[in-house]
């Protein structure tokens, strides 16, 4: 019972914190100097035009009845109507939504296969050994590069000289799913890198802090082996962190993919919410915003059921609290 009310809490809170959200999303979008008209029709669009503009897309009603007819409209799957292309919004998220989902897709599994052994290889190493230094010293070098920076040299490099894979040629997964997923290889790898790194120091410092635990020394003290105590007893207890840390990084891949995008000329979600921010095109805003923020809350969410399955006792601390 103190489990499922614990799940109905956490659901509730998840919710209420879409629904604050959504109401930063409008209100930032209508605070953004310039309007619609001024960036579409020109400091020379007279008046009238402008009116004629506001009215044709509802701007010019109250910004509360603005707001209930957008999010009633958004519950539903309907985004509204890009406000420069005139197309439907959520035709363009269907188009272009799979694109950045393959790349953040990409790049989280390159975090966990690779971020996830290496902070466990440097965190059992710690003290001792050309390893764990090497390790720590790769994850600091590695975090400390601009996605920009990193990702300009890549395209460098790739252009220049014949390296086997191409820059800026995306392929449909349709048409070809090997060489999509090549195609997007390249941005997948940069956009990874930082994530890596956050996840090897994690992970490491998560290792360090089972490995000192009593039931540790007490595995050690029967004579258990290295790798046996490290896979049944370091990892789970140090799985929490990680995990919370892994969804945090869905939203930062999701954000990140949008100068990834640009560099490599990949036709995802982050270049078209950046064109609809240049035209102050506020439903291709609103809505890519809204549902990065929908994806970070859903990715907490089930973070935090899957911790509660590892560790029970996070969903009776609450309940422990209160009594």
């Amino acid at each position: 019972m103190a489990s499922l009310r614990w799940l109905l809490g956490r659901t509730a809170a998840a919710v209420l914190t879409l629904l604050a959200v959504s109401v930063l999303i409008f209100a930032a979008v209508r605070a953004m100097p310039g309007s619609y008209s001024d960036v579409v029709l020109g400091p020379l669009a007279t008046p009238g035009q402008k009116a004629s503009a506001a009215a044709r897309f509802g701007l010019d009603r109250p910004v509360a009845q603005q707001y209930a007819y957008w999010l009633r409209n958004a519950v539903t799957g309907d985004f509204g109507t890009s406000l420069a292309a005139h197309t439907p919004v959520a035709a363009e998220f269907g188009d272009r939504l799979p694109v950045t989902v393959t790349l953040t897709a990409l790049a989280l599994a390159l975090t966990v296969l690779i971020g996830i052994p290496l902070g466990v290889y440097t965190g059992t190493r710690a003290g001792g050994g050309r390893g764990g230094q090497l390790g720590r010293l790769a994850s600091g070098f590695a975090m400390s590069l601009p996605e920009f920076a990193l990702g300009s040299l890549v395209v460098f490099l790739f252009t220049r000289y014949d390296l086997g894979l191409t820059v800026g040629s995306y392929v449909p997964w349709s048409r070809a799913p090997l060489r999509s997923v090549g195609s997007l290889l390249l941005p997948a790898c940069v956009l990874a890198v930082f994530c890596v790194a956050a996840t090897a120091r994690t992970t490491r410092d998560a290792v360090l802090g089972v490995l000192v635990e009593p039931h540790i020394a007490a595995a050690v003290a029967r004579g258990e082996p290295k790798g046996f105590i490290v896979r049944h007893h370091v990892l789970r207890n140090a799985a929490v962190p990680v995990l919370t840390l892994v969804a945090t990084l869905s939203a930062y891949l999701l954000g990140g993919a949008v100068i990834v995008e640009r560099l490599f000329n990949v036709p995802g979600l982050g270049s078209y919410l950046v064109d609809g921010l240049d035209r102050r095109d506020y439903a291709v805003v609103q809505a890519g915003v809204l549902l990065a923020a929908a994806v970070f809350i859903a990715t907490n969410l089930l973070v935090d059921v899957v911790s509660g399955l590892l560790d029970p006792r996070i969903a009776t601390i609450g309940e422990g609290a209160r009594t």
